[in-house]
């Protein structure tokens, strides 16, 4: 199935698909059970408009490439151009919609990247790497530092986070990457993931939430191998 922006309900939301900005490490206590420095300023990475998915089909692991690990990220949707030096509020007008992601990653792939000192895209960036939800207006979040989310595999609670634990705050870092190239209208930012990230098999049965300041969920399970 061909993404399309959406929001919850449904409906298409009328902007185009763009790329996906990334950004790792942003939880401390999940750079930390990979091994990982905390970095000192946001830590970039990109995927294309391909890789993103429905959240709702099933979610297709690459076979042979080893463990394909779950990353439950907060996502926000542009609806306005952001370049150069943009200030709070104007982050505030461009973000439209907020929902939940999975940013799958070939860990495997990656340490061998990491090691050989090599960007990480090919274990971040194939094809369905994004599987993405549906979104909220964003003018439902009054509080874009008290966003709790969780991620059910299974029924058994694998990842709990809330934005107040980001490193750096969704402001601050959309700002900062519009400091460095403009974000358009129809990009995703993907803001991080807490702790909990572990490998999919095929059945897993997954559950997003958003649990504050708002409700919602969203259902999909792993792809038989």
């Amino acid at each position: 199935m061909t993404y399309k922006h959406q929001w919850q309900n449904g409906t298409d939301i009328n902007l185009p698909v763009g790329k996906l900005v990334c950004i790792g490490r942003n939880y401390a206590a999940h750079a930390k059970e990979l091994g990982n420095a905390v970095p000192d300023a946001p830590m970039l990475f990109l995927k294309p408009a391909t890789a993103l998915v429905p959240l709702h089909q099933p979610i297709h692991i690459p076979q042979g490439r080893g463990e394909c690990h779950h990353e439950t990220e907060i996502c926000v949707l542009i609806g306005q151009t952001l370049s150069g030096h943009v200030t709070k509020e104007q982050v505030r007008q461009a973000v439209v919609g907020i929902g939940l992601g999975l940013d799958l990653t070939l860990r495997d792939v990656q340490q061998q990247l990491k090691q050989q000192g090599h960007p990480w895209e090919v274990a971040k960036a194939f094809d369905s790497a994004a599987p993405m939800g549906t979104f909220l207006p964003a003018d439902k979040f009054t509080d874009w530092h008290a966003i709790e989310f969780e991620l059910l595999v299974n029924g058994q609670c694998r990842q709990a986070g809330c934005s107040a634990d980001m490193i750096t705050s969704i402001e601050v870092m959309l700002e900062f990457i519009a400091g460095i190239f403009t974000l358009q209208p129809g990009d995703i930012v993907m803001t991080g993931t807490p702790e909990g990230v572990a490998a999919l098999k095929p059945n897993d049965r997954l559950s997003l939430s958003l649990l504050s300041p708002v409700q919602a969920t969203w259902e999909c399970v792993v792809a038989d191998a």
